[in-house]
Order: structure tokens, then C-alpha cells, then sequence
């Protein structure tokens, strides 16, 4: 194994994406992690259909279930739920996002499990918190995340309809706060011989999103207003469409700094003098007018002629508009560590990855996802059990192994 977790036990009791990802996310970092899922399979295995694709592949349970063992376990029965309990007390860590009554039916609740393995990491992530009327409410994150925490509202146009989310993206961020919780207890534990409970939820993890709006509201009464694209009070961070149809973002956060760059880049130097643009209050002032003639000035050359203009300028900061097929092809893309390599058996599958490298612990990934219960046998005699006793542990339905995606 490689990475910084090599040698960390993790058991993963994860449904569909936020607690599989963050077990991912540490199978990714080396940690060896066993994934309990019930003999039906966890229900994320059902993307390959609900995505309407007919390949003999499921690219995002792939993407958070990769270099995991599965174990396929029947935790209504008394000898599932003890081989569940004894994968735990082996573990350096529990990662769960089950809800909490059906954690506390299954006494797998977080006082019962801290209580009996005290130096266990208890990762439990949510949908609203553990405390409220709401902690056992069921969520998603397109509605914890996406809708109740704020942002879907803060990008809806006026008088417009919500924009949708794209696939787990609340459920990523949050199980990327779920490894660094997990991470942050072991350091602690390794000081203090002692685990504890480390918990996120999606509503959290959306209201840190959007912090600045939230934290500006808190403190100041008032919520940030940043207007539309022909409004927005600092035209030097605003996207534009250059003469090609390829549109491109100016991020020009400091009015001050990047104002005079814009303007020379644009071919107008004189309007740095301009009354009308000449401070950061004129040019909010005047923005649409100032955006209209911006709008104006890059229609007049295609993008690869902007670029080179864009170059001449060290302090003109800019990035593309790219669609998937564009950011394929990006250099930056190319070489920003963000595809992986997944062993598949064969050869290899290229695969996005996940977004933390250590210099001195390197990761890779090891195997491509399990399918259901695919290391059952080998997990149990891992636990000690006998041939015997894991053919009468199968033969009586308290394990299954190897079903299919």
C-alpha cells in the first residue's frame, strides 16, 4: 500500500455518495478500507441504470468506491450485525452516513460504538446535524446542500428558475470535510490514545459554500449583492464573449491593480483617465455602460487572438469558459494531477482523482470498485473465521458473496 493513511483500518458503512466518498477518499490515501453493504448491494450501484448508460460500467460509484474491499452483510440478522461489530473493533475508523434511528435500531449508534472502542474514529455525516428536530430527516444533498443551505437561491436569476446541481457536488466537498475530520482525530488520537466522534452534514457543509454571503449577513445585517453580469459593480471580474462565440472570465478582484491592465489590454489606455471609470466607485458607477463597451472591444477578435493579447499583460488574470470537452484538452488540465490511473485487472482505467497529493507519501489507486461482497471471504478470514465457519456464516445468510453490480 502507499499513501499517507497506509496501515489505517477503515470500515465504511455508506450509502449512495457523502459517506462513500469520504471512505474513498481515504481508500485513495492508502487506507485499507472494508465497505459493509447490504446482499442487494449499496443502493449508488442503481447509477449505472438511473444514468441511462448500457456499458458494463458505473463511472460514479467508481469514482467514490475504487480500491475498497466489499463485504456483503446482512445487518438484521444476529450474525451480520456481529461480524459488523467485530470489522469495528478492529478499525481505526467508522465512517457512516446512515441516518441516526437507524443507526441506534442496528446499535451501531455513535455513544453505544465510542463507548465499547474507545479509541475508534466515529465519522458519522448527515443531512442537518445531530442535534434537532430535523437530525433524522432524510436528505440528499441537491436538497440539504443545494436548496436548503442557500445556494441554489444566491445563483437563481431574478425572477428566474433555480439552477440545478450537478451530481454529488455537495456530497464530494463534504467527504472531503469527512477525510480531513478523520484525519484531524487520528493525529489526535496519536497523541492522546484516545478516539471521539467527528461528525459534518450536507447543510453545513453548503452554508460554509456560500460563507462570505452567510458570514457578511451575520456580522453586517445586510447580504452580499453582487448584481447580474451587466450590473455587477466591478466590471474587472465579470466574463465576456470574444468575437469566436468562446466566452472567458476577467477576475480582476482588485479594481485598483487590474483596472489599468484591462484597460490596456483592450486597446484604451486613455480610459484610465476617463472621469467615468477613472476610480473603483466611478467605474461602479458606471458599470453597464463600462460592460457594454467591454462587451463591444472583444467581439472584435477570437479568442486565441485574445489570448496572446491576454499574455502581454502579467497582470491580467483571466481563465476560459470551458465545456468538459475543453477542459479535456487544457493543459493545466493535463498536468494538474487530476486524473488517476485505477488498475482494472486487464490494464487500467483513467479516472478522475481525488484532489489532495503528498510529496512524501504519494498515493495510488489500487483496484477499480467491488462489486457486491466480492472480498467477503477473504474479509472474514481476515477476521479469523475458518472455512467451515465462513461456509455456515454464508449458508445461513448472515454474509453473501459475490453478487454483482
Amino acid at each position: 500500500m502507499s499513501g499517507p493513511m497506509a496501515g489505517v483500518k477503515v470500515v465504511e458503512l455508506g450509502i449512495w455518495v457523502a459517506g462513500p466518498a469520504t471512505g474513498g477518499i481515504l481508500a485513495d490515501w492508502g487506507a485499507d478500507v472494508v465497505k459493509i453493504e447490504p446482499p442487494s448491494g449499496d443502493p449508488a450501484r442503481l447509477f449505472q441504470k438511473i444514468l441511462g448508460g448500457d456499458l458494463p460500467t458505473n463511472p460514479p460509484f467508481e469514482l467514490d468506491n475504487r480500491s475498497k474491499r466489499s463485504i456483503a452483510l446482512d445487518l438484521a440478522s444476529v450474525e451480520g450485525l456481529g461480524v459488523a461489530l467485530e470489522l469495528i473493533s478492529e478499525a481505526d475508523v467508522f465512517v457512516t452516513n446512515l441516518r441516526i434511528g437507524a443507526l441506534d435500531r442496528l446499535g451501531l449508534d455513535a455513544d453505544s460504538i465510542c463507548e465499547r472502542f474507545p479509541r475508534l474514529v466515529y465519522c458519522h455525516i448527515t443531512g442537518y446535524g445531530r442535534e434537532g428536530d430535523d437530525a433524522d430527516r432524510p436528505a440528499y444533498d441537491v436538497g440539504a446542500f443545494w436548496s436548503r443551505s442557500g445556494i441554489a437561491h444566491l445563483l437563481t436569476e431574478p425572477g428566474g428558475n433555480p439552477p440545478f446541481q450537478r451530481g454529488g457536488m455537495g456530497d464530494h466537498s463534504t467527504g472531503i470535510s469527512g477525510a480531513a475530520a478523520v484525519s484531524a482525530a487520528l493525529f489526535d488520537r496519536e497523541r492522546t490514545g484516545e478516539g471521539q466522534l467527528v461528525s459534518t452534514s450536507l447543510l453545513r457543509q453548503g452554508v460554509y459554500t456560500i460563507g462570505f454571503d452567510v458570514n457578511t449577513l451575520l456580522m453586517w445585517g445586510t447580504p452580499m449583492r453582487l448584481g447580474t453580469r451587466t450590473t455587477i459593480g466591478n466590471p474587472c471580474i465579470n466574463n465576456y464573449t470574444a468575437g469566436c462565440g468562446s466566452r472567458f472570465w476577467i477576475v480582476g478582484l482588485d479594481g485598483d491593480r487590474h483596472w489599468p491592465p484591462l484597460a490596456r489590454v483592450v486597446g484604451h489606455p486613455e480610459w484610465m483617465d476617463d472621469e467615468r471609470f477613472v476610480t473603483v466607485r466611478e467605474r461602479a458607477i458606471n458599470s453597464a455602460e463600462l460592460i457594454a463597451l467591454l462587451d463591444e472591444v472583444f467581439a472584435t477578435r477570437t479568442m486565441a487572438e485574445w489570448e496572446e493579447a491576454f499574455a502581454e499583460e502579467a497582470d491580467f488574470f483571466w481563465s476560459p469558459v470551458n465545456d468538459l470537452d475543453d477542459l479535456l484538452a487544457d493543459p493545466a488540465f493535463q498536468t494538474s494531477g487530476a486524473m488517476v490511473e485505477v488498475p482494472d485487472g486487464s490494464s487500467s482505467t483513467l479516472m478522475v482523482a481525488t484532489p489532495v497529493d503528498f510529496a512524501g507519501t504519494p498515493w495510488e489507486a489500487r483496484s477499480t470498485a467491488p462489486e457486491v461482497g466480492e472480498h467477503t471471504r477473504e474479509v472474514l478470514a481476515d477476521l479469523g473465521r475458518s472455512e467451515a465457519e465462513i461456509e455456515a456464516l454464508l449458508a445461513g445468510g448472515g454474509a453473501t458473496e459475490g453478487g454483482s453490480d
